[in-house]
């Protein structure tokens, strides 16, 4: 049994994450502000002796002796970042700072949930892990985009300067249940509008592509990340290497539902990624992982889930 602190871990992926730990048979601390995660994603987990949840914000020091550190707290939808974008850069700077220091003090492997969106709006079509990215670093997305980027800059520091075990994963388009009904994402989006019978929107022309990978398939990724040996610190690209375009999306999510929605266009998003697709070679070779759940499959467990809580 490891000792286990999941930063973020009543968010959509980190409550995944919590209940995959404790099946696996570990002691779990959830660590969460509650900004965008919520108790209703890990009451089911709240009878368990081995885990335990301590509100706390990663912007101010933590304290704690565990075996390893996953650090997932951060905004992660548009909606959201944009909210609060000073907190937003400093829950991924200073949050990884503080959790670079209680790592490196307590001797603890760690793990950073970095981003797709360190490639920015890609010149590079699909995204290796080689590629710098293109991104805008005064943008309305900047805050999210550069602090990830900022943070992955810590964390090879901190391992280069200090020897911190560290494990960098990059995080392209996930989905499933326990997103946030109204966190502005494509997925939760359309579902949510086909469900209530309002008019599917979206933003520019439709074309812009994108990858979704299933909740589960990426859980499945961070602990085989995690897991490998000190040698291995990444970042190794996380996702479903299947395009769509988001047009082709929404079709799927009217068809799925039943819906008589109509598909309705509006402008363009600031600095929104016109393609994003994962290189996932590093992925099969070094964790022997790639998606399992295609579209479709996980799109019924979503929409499931989104007609029991709406």
């Amino acid at each position: 049994m490891k000792k286990i602190l999941v930063t973020g871990g009543a968010g959509f992926l980190g409550s995944h994450l919590c209940e995959r730990l404790l099946k696996d048979g570990n002691e779990v601390i959830c660590l969460d502000n509650y900004f965008t995660g919520s108790k209703r994603n890990i009451v089911h987990l709240m009878n368990n002796p081995y885990f335990e949840v301590i509100r706390h914000d990663i912007t101010e020091p933590f304290y704690i002796v565990v075996d390893q550190i996953y650090n997932l707290a951060c905004p992660a939808s548009p909606i959201h970042y944009q909210y609060d974008p000073i907190q937003t850069i400093n829950t991924s700077v200073m949050g990884a700072v503080n959790m670079l220091e209680l790592a490196h003090r307590i001797k603890a492997k760690i793990l950073q949930a970095s981003t797709s969106e360190v490639y920015g709006d890609p010149f590079v079509h699909p995204q290796p892990e080689e590629y710098w990215g293109n991104v805008n670093p005064i943008g309305v997305r900047s805050c999210y985009d550069e602090g990830k980027r900022c943070a992955e800059t810590l964390f090879f520091d901190y391992h280069r300067q200090n020897n911190v075990n560290i494990k960098v994963v990059r995080i392209f388009n996930t989905y499933g249940p326990h997103m946030h009904p109204n966190d502005g994402r494509v997925i939760s989006n359309f579902i949510v509008q086909a469900l209530q019978g309002k008019d599917i929107t979206i933003y520019g022309t439709g074309e812009q592509t994108r990858s979704f990978c299933y909740c589960d398939d990426l859980i499945e990724g961070f602990v085989r990340m995690m897991n490998t040996d000190d040698s291995v610190t990444g970042p190794i690209n996380l996702g479903n290497p299947k395009e769509f375009t988001i047009k082709q999306l929404a079709e799927l999510v009217v068809e799925m539902t039943g819906s008589k929605s109509k598909i309705v266009y509006q402008a363009a998003a600031l600095d929104d990624p016109q393609q994003r697709k994962p290189v996932i070679d590093k992925a099969k070779a070094v964790l022997d992982w790639e998606p399992t759940i295609q579209l479709r499959e996980g799109l019924e467990k979503t929409i499931e889930y989104f007609k029991g809580i709406l």
